[in-house]
């Protein structure tokens, strides 16, 4: 899943630790969710476009491509 997490932090000049602070989560979290090698649970998401007062689709988008990157269009059996 593709984010801009980043750019909404910079946006709000929030460092990872004043994010993670304001969400109840670890610095490292953040981390990893900005380079996308951790997808934030449904709840998580909210809370991130709850507080950035935005639709959680302008912070994270998901393309059914990225699960078939090898087999395109998607073979269902």
């Amino acid at each position: 899943m593709r984010n801009k997490l980043k750019v909404y932090r910079a946006m709000y000049d929030l460092t990872q630790e004043d994010l993670a602070r304001k969400l109840g989560i670890t610095r490292q979290t953040i981390l990893s969710i900005e380079k996308q090698k951790y997808d934030p649970s449904l709840e998580l998401a909210f809370k991130i476009s709850n507080l950035f007062k935005v639709k959680i689709e302008d912070i994270f988008s998901y393309s059914a491509t990225e699960d078939y990157k090898d087999e395109w269009p998607p073979i269902i059996r």
